[in-house]
């Protein structure tokens, strides 16, 4: 991959970006490398500096110090129209009075490309939209998916090195986000452009992304692909903000190659969790753990480190999940969520509420963290 290789040359560069405004710090000394053909996810809560950090290497905002690179060029004083960068918005912004095929080559016009190789780059659009049927109707005349894609279409149309999508599937429904997500990742990779997205739908990310970069607070929490930021978050806000997890306080009370002994204030049990790092006996850390990585059942597993008895507080039947709440015995306030796949139709004695039960999980399952 060409973020693991240190001779690669980025196509985008952030250098020791900060964005102010007023007493306000937006983006806080961020450095960044985005290569060509790649899928680049901004991940973040509202407020957290991802859409002025997109808006910095679209031309709209300028930065207070640092450098923005595209392409080894210092992007200082470009305007947006100059910038091989476009820009799809959430709102679309299609003209109304527009056709399909007008929206789609309008910035075409705007750049005085010639009458017949416009006409070939927009049936060209269309067809990688699968909108060929739909040139002739207005904005109004099609659905919320049709717009996005419209949108897309003309956005990719001038065939700029970088497409930068603000929240692009925020308008559509559940299904229909999940089919676009898929879609963009065809026409990505078809087209050869380096997508930037920014959005706050950890699953959107995850599905999409090659590389993700969680924001917190105008900074740069963590950079990796989605594997591993799921499954080695580096903080305690990575784990708890990319899709559900478990986080158990305790302190070290040993540590034998990579096993480390955790007494867990919250259960009142010692823990087991593998981990490479050295730690200080009674140094605070947190093990955190996904829901599907634990098991529930009536009886306390055999030969399990990690095995935790509770009582079923509340269930949410998701047809091929269901997750179960569970509060930890020994009145510590702990509760767990504890998710499980529906892999048969039937079984003898369902776990139901107030069930008394057990929870465990392998070594191995956890993550120790230690902020």
């Amino acid at each position: 991959m060409p973020w693991n290789d240190p001779d690669a040359v980025p196509l985008i560069r952030f250098e020791n970006v900060t964005k102010r405004f007023g007493d306000f710090t937006a983006v806080d000394n961020v450095s960044l490398d985005v290569h060509a053909r790649e899928f680049f996810s901004l991940l973040g809560p509202s407020g957290c500096g991802k859409t002025t950090l997109m808006r910095m290497l679209a031309g709209f905002e300028e930065p207070t110090s640092g450098r923005i690179t595209l392409a080894g060029a210092d992007l200082a004083g470009v305007p947006p129209y100059d910038r091989p960068a476009n820009m799809m918005f959430q709102s679309y912004a299609l003209f109304p009075h527009m056709t399909v095929a007008d929206n789609i080559g309008f910035g075409l016009r705007m750049e005085g490309m010639a009458k017949p190789a416009i006409a070939a780059r927009v049936a060209e659009m269309l067809k990688l939209v699968k909108l060929e049927k739909f040139s002739a109707r207005k904005p109004h005349q099609l659905s919320g998916g049709q717009r996005q894609r419209v949108a897309l279409a003309r956005a990719v149309a001038k065939k700029p090195k970088v497409l930068l999508l603000d929240e692009p599937l925020g308008a559509l429904d559940k299904k229909l986000r999940e089919e676009t997500q898929f879609e963009l990742m065809d026409i990505q990779v078809e087209l050869g452009i380096t997508f930037i997205i920014v959005t706050h739908d950890q699953e959107e990310a995850m599905t999409m992304s090659d590389r993700i970069a969680v924001m917190d607070h105008g900074k740069l929490v963590q950079v990796a692909p989605p594997g591993e930021i799921y499954e080695q978050p580096n903080s305690k806000y990575v784990a708890d903000f990319i899709g559900n997890i478990n986080i158990l306080e305790g302190k070290v009370t040993g540590q034998s190659g990579s096993a480390v002994n955790v007494a867990s204030s919250t259960t009142g049990a010692t823990l087991t969790v593998e981990s490479q790092e050295s730690l200080a006996a009674g140094q605070t850390v947190y093990v955190a753990v996904r829901p599907e990585k634990m098991q529930i059942s009536f009886d306390a597993p055999n030969g399990s480190a990690n095995t935790l008895s509770g009582e079923v507080f509340d269930i949410g039947y998701l047809g091929d999940w269901t997750n179960y709440l569970v509060d930890v015995a020994g009145g510590s306030g702990q509760r767990l969520r504890v998710s499980k796949a529906n892999m048969s139709r039937f079984v003898e004695r369902p776990i139901t509420w107030e069930d008394k039960i057990f929870v465990s999980f392998a070594p191995d399952a956890g993550v120790l963290l230690t902020n």
